[in-house]
């Protein structure tokens, strides 16, 4: 099978490398003819340009661009494309690309692999990346069933875990374990920053080990992305963030209080069920 990969950044570097060891020929295109070159080097695609039209001939197209750009590129590229081609893109919002997308092209499917990290660009990408991680489609009821079965056949062969919803309960699903949390974390350094103490500021600094690693990492992440996530996000996002004040309130309270056990019983409480969303 051909398969096109619109957009050679971590997600889509990596998605060739796995599906072009899988025996499918790999056509990519970036907006820089170095990304195309890299991508080559390391044997993510087949052949690489950087001319939309190179697409023409995929069977199945990835859009792995940035959020603000996916419906732009399908109104672009839809020109050149038979009308049997299968659209889909890696974007961690759903709602308005669908909304966007469907109706102009019957064989769109909307998909976000729930992989990745802080790193980006085609240096990134990395084989097997999508290994038991789920990967969320949300076709709608107009969605032709070939299509979908095609799309899950290739997700499914990257070791991903399948999941199908609508794209609104997506959104606002990641909007508690994706896009809070990279809100959160960044809001985390933005305080430590607010120390003005220098002293204090540079044994921060210095004493900053596993706990602020961890929490401050995806907040540290692609900042056009958080922006993007933010933008086409934003009602999900700001109820998640509303949620989180007030229950960042009730520890402040506990603790000015000094009500140790109800403290103590809240963060049993978060103990117990953590592994449940892990």
């Amino acid at each position: 099978m051909k398969i096109g990969i619109l957009g050679l950044g971590l997600i889509g570097g990596s998605l060739g490398l796995d599906l072009r060891s899988q025996g499918h020929h790999l056509l990519g295109v970036s907006r820089r003819e170095s990304t195309c070159q890299k991508a080559l080097d390391i044997g993510s695609v087949d052949q690489a340009s950087v001319d939309l039209k190179f697409l023409a001939s995929a069977d199945v197209i990835f859009i792995c661009t940035p959020i603000g750009l996916i419906v732009p590129q399908v109104e672009q590229l839809m020109v050149y494309l038979p009308m049997k081609a299968i659209i889909t893109d890696v974007g961690s919002v759903k709602a308005p690309i669908v909304e966007a997308v469907s109706p102009l092209w019957q064989n769109f499917i909307g998909g976000h692999p729930m992989a990745g990290n802080t790193d980006v660009g085609i240096e990134a990408a990395q084989r097997n990346l999508f290994v038991n991680r789920p990967y969320v489609l949300t076709p709608i009821e107009t969605t032709p069933n070939r299509a979908i079965t095609i799309l899950e056949e290739i997700v499914r062969s990257l070791g991903s875990i399948i999941y199908h919803c609508q794209p609104e309960k997506h959104d606002r699903a990641v909007s508690w374990i994706s896009h809070l949390p990279v809100m959160i974390s960044a809001s985390l350094t933005a305080t430590c920053l607010s120390e003005t103490d220098p002293e204090i500021f540079q044994l921060a600094q210095n004493l900053a080990s596993s706990g602020f690693r961890d929490t401050s990492r995806v907040g540290a992440g692609n900042p056009e992305l958080g922006v993007m996530m933010a933008q086409y996000n934003h009602q999900a996002l700001l109820h998640s963030l509303q949620q989180y004040r007030q229950n960042l309130d009730e520890f402040i309270d506990l603790i000015e209080q000094e009500k140790w056990q109800i403290l103590e019983d809240k963060l049993k409480l978060n103990q117990q069920q953590r592994p449940k969303f892990l």
